[in-house]
C-alpha cells in the first residue's frame, strides 16, 4: 500500500512539473507577436543564440514607471532583466524587422500567458537618426508614446489587439511596447524592430 501511494505521489509530482515545463514558468505573462518582438523571434527559433529568453518569451518584466522610472538605459528591451540581456544586444542592427508603412493603421497584438489588472499599454518609437547598432536608450525614443491604450485597472483577455496609426518614418526603427500592470510594481517590456 505504501509503495502504491509513493508511486502515485511521485507520478502526480512529475505531471505537475511537466505542466510547468510545457506552459512556461509561473512568472510568465505576455509577449507581442505583431509586430514580432525580439523575444518572440527568439522563442520561435527565428533568431538563435538568445539565451534564456528562448524558453521564456513572455517574461520580459521590469519595474514600471517608464520613462521616468523602470529599466536603465541600455537594458530597455530586456526590461532591466540581466537574464535576458541578449534582447539588448543590437546584433549589428541585424534583428529581423517587420515591414510597416507610416501614416497607416497597424494592429499591435499581445498574447497573454498570465493576465493582470492593467493600467495601460503604451507604444514608443525611435527618433529619426537613431543608431540601431547601439543598445536602446530613452534618448533614442520620441519623448511621447505614439499610442496609449488606457485600461483603468481592467483585466485584458488572453489575446489583446490595439490599433493605432504609425508615425511617418522611413528606414529601420524600433518600437518599445510597455504593458503597465495596475496592482504590482512591474510592467512588461517588448522591443519590435520595424522597417518603414
Amino acid at each position: 500500500m505504501r509503495k502504491k501511494l509513493t508511486t502515485s505521489l511521485v507520478g502526480a509530482g512529475l505531471a505537475f512539473a511537466a505542466l510547468f515545463a510545457t506552459t512556461g514558468s509561473a512568472q510568465g505573462h505576455g509577449y507581442v507577436d505583431s509586430p514580432a518582438a525580439r523575444s518572440t523571434l527568439c522563442g520561435n527559433g527565428t533568431v538563435q543564440d538568445c539565451g534564456q529568453i528562448e524558453w521564456e518569451a513572455w517574461s520580459v518584466e521590469g519595474y514600471k514607471g517608464f520613462p521616468g522610472r523602470g529599466p536603465a538605459d541600455g537594458t530597455l528591451c530586456a526590461g532591466g532583466n540581466a537574464r535576458f540581456a541578449e534582447l539588448d544586444d543590437p546584433r549589428g542592427g541585424n534583428w529581423p524587422a517587420t515591414k510597416v508603412r507610416g501614416g497607416q493603421n497597424y494592429a499591435f497584438n499581445w498574447q497573454m500567458v498570465a493576465r493582470h489588472a492593467t493600467t495601460d499599454f503604451r507604444y514608443y518609437i525611435t527618433k529619426d537618426g537613431w543608431n540601431p547598432n547601439k543598445p536602446l536608450t530613452r534618448g533614442d525614443l520620441e519623448p511621447q508614446p505614439f499610442l496609449t491604450v488606457p485600461f483603468g485597472g481592467r483585466m485584458p483577455g488572453w489575446s489583446v489587439s490595439h490599433s493605432g496609426v504609425l508615425p511617418q518614418k522611413s528606414g529601420k526603427h524600433l518600437i518599445l511596447g510597455v504593458w503597465t500592470v495596475h496592482d504590482t510594481e512591474n510592467a512588461f517590456y517588448s522591443c519590435s524592430d520595424v522597417q518603414f
